[in-house]
């Protein structure tokens, strides 16, 4: 099995954007549609969880470490930079 760059990437851009609409003025409705509704169909958390426990049973251990933390990290510093740079069209008021 190879890693899954594509559900990675995937992850992170989706995190960025969930980022930028949690800076965004939006209502609660349509936030909640975009983040949950769009962006939750969107990401690919069944994707990774799948891909993770095939590379596990295959015994790529290393590899399957890497996609669960790289994927955590790599999310969280996308949701913040997203977060950040819709903050500073708002003149920074998140």
């Amino acid at each position: 099995s190879t890693f899954p760059w594509a559900t990675v990437a995937t992850n992170i851009t989706g995190s960025f954007a969930i980022g930028a609409i949690a800076a965004l003025p939006f209502g609660p409705t349509s936030r909640q549609f975009l983040m949950v509704g769009v962006l939750g169909g969107y990401t690919t958390f069944s994707a990774f969880s799948l891909q993770t426990l095939v590379l596990v049973q295959g015994g790529e251990w290393p590899k399957a470490a890497a996609n669960v933390l790289g994927s955590v990290i790599l999310c969280l510093v996308a949701v913040w930079l997203g977060y950040l740079l819709a903050g500073s069209f708002r003149g920074g008021e998140t």
